[in-house]
């Protein structure tokens, strides 16, 4: 993994970027960001969104910087009937797709009280977008996929509609711009970089913007983006030390059997990267 060079957390203008997800939690997961809320999830959702309630058990900013990132979920219901889980994930994690759907079970599971009748369980969407392109979707251009329980078959049938997962991928979105068709577009291009966008052509992204300067102009909010931005490069910097430490532990294992085959250093350096006095 490469480590990209270049702040998460602000952009050249001082504005706070909202996929960082302390950031992302203060622009749409406090009291009064609800209307902002569902104009983002009307554009995913590719429904309008008239109503939306925070959750209020949710703990909307977290101070702490050394737990796993991605624990920074929002958590809302639309539409009095609809609960919905928005997590951004900003470092590469194995099981990415596990544990969107362990936090979509989680969601629906809760919902039921002893006693009550599966008939109260309401829908539960998932939504979870990253800043990498997943292993299992490298064959999918689209960079924002939509996944329900469809027969083998038929696929055209769905056995139930409470559960959606929805999975964006930022840098898809990035690199396929001849795609770029969605109403969504707008948004992502603000969660990446609120100074691209057209304030004219969306209010809710008009309100963001304006709540997004608030926030980046807090002192409290500021250094909790940056506190978090360091948390995330050291994570990124370990992943990537380790990456590398396989590649050359590998290069080693090559490099041993290769001298057991008599073949020359000079080869053997040319072949693995090796040093002559590491061979040696």
């Amino acid at each position: 993994m490469k480590i990209k060079n270049k702040e998460i957390a602000k952009n050249e203008k001082g504005l706070l970027i909202p996929k960082t997800d302390v950031v992302f939690q203060a622009l749409f997961g406090v009291k009064g960001s609800e209307r902002i809320l569902g104009g983002f999830l009307s554009k995913i959702l590719n429904q309008e969104v008239k109503k939306v309630s925070l959750d209020a058990n949710q703990n909307l900013v977290q101070e702490t910087v050394d737990e796993k990132l991605g624990i920074l979920d929002l958590r809302a219901i639309i539409e009095e009937n609809i609960d919905v889980n928005i997590e951004i994930q900003l470092v590469d994690k194995a099981n990415l797709e596990k544990r969107i759907l362990l936090y979509w079970a989680r969601r629906y599971g809760v919902q039921l009280k002893p006693g009550e009748d599966y008939r109260s369980l309401r829908k539960t969407i998932a939504i979870l977008i990253t800043d990498y392109e997943l292993e299992s979707l490298k064959q999918i251009p689209k960079y924002q996929t939509k996944w329900q329980i469809r027969e083998e078959e038929y696929r055209q049938v769905i056995l139930t509609d409470v559960m959606e997962l929805y999975i964006i991928e930022l840098p898809k979105f990035i690199k396929y711009k001849k795609n770029k068709k969605k109403q969504v577009d707008s948004w992502l291009k603000f969660i990446e970089n609120p100074e691209v966008v057209n304030m004219d052509e969306n209010a809710a992204i008009k309100k963001a913007q304006k709540e997004l300067e608030k926030i980046s102009s807090d002192e409290h909010e500021r250094y909790l983006a940056e506190l978090r931005e360091k948390y995330i490069m050291d994570q990124k910097a370990t992943e990537d030390a380790g990456y590398y430490k396989g590649i050359k532990e590998g290069m080693i294992s090559v490099a041993k059997k290769l001298l057991q085959q008599k073949i020359s250093i000079e080869v053997i350096s040319k072949a693995t990267g090796l040093t002559k006095e590491e061979i040696e």
